[in-house]
């Protein structure tokens, strides 16, 4: 089943989310909302989707970064990014506790609650998540490159957060014109240009 994906200007994608209990999250309530969630994602198709985006105040977000997903995407682009599948998990209750490096990287984001817009967004290179899983149990992930953005920007959600909320506004694109002036530049070639 599709949930239908809430967009930017409605009040639950700005709100801070409710917690999960263990005992919730093994619930066939819960249970089934993952299974949506997860079809949502891939029908949209997106690479994240947090229980905001289809109108709950939750803390919990699916994640998958599918190897077709990449096919679009140039083999220098998926270095540049540090971009690598990513099998389907749930993030519940996530809590961002360092980057390892403190080191910043900028790309281009889109969102599924901002459909045909793209921004440049700064994100920490490297993040160390703890949360809990889809059974209630403690997990710890250590990620880097387009995984760690993937997770700040789901993470962020759950705090009523959009990517716009950190972009460089000036980035600030429709697809069309992300597609037609910026997709083949490199980051510093659309910083100069832009005078971000």
């Amino acid at each position: 089943m599709h949930l239908p994906i809430v967009h930017a200007g409605e009040a639950v994608l700005r709100k801070h989310t409710r917690a999960l209990s263990p005992q919730e999250i093994r619930s066939k309530e819960i249970q089934k909302l993952i299974e949506h969630m997860r079809e949502t994602m891939r029908g949209a198709p997106g690479v994240g989707l947090a229980a905001p985006q289809v109108g709950l105040s939750l803390q919990m977000a699916v994640i998958e970064d599918r190897k077709e997903y990449h096919k679009e995407v140039s083999a220098e682009q998926l270095k540049l990014r540090e971009r690598r599948p990513v099998p389907f998990h749930v993030l519940i209750n996530p809590r961002i506790h360092s980057a390892k490096d403190g080191e910043i990287v900028e790309f281009f984001e889109g969102c599924l609650s901002l459909p045909g817009f793209f921004a440049l967004v700064p994100r920490s290179r490297d993040v160390r998540v703890e949360c809990l899983d889809h059974r209630g149990n403690s997990k710890s992930i250590e990620a880097s490159g387009w995984y760690a953005r993937i997770l700040q920007h789901e993470i962020d959600h759950l705090h009523g957060n959009l990517y716009i909320d950190r972009m460089h506004s000036r980035s600030f694109s429709s697809t069309e014109n992300w597609e037609k002036f910026w997709k083949g530049k490199t980051i510093a070639d659309v910083r100069s240009e832009l005078g971000c």
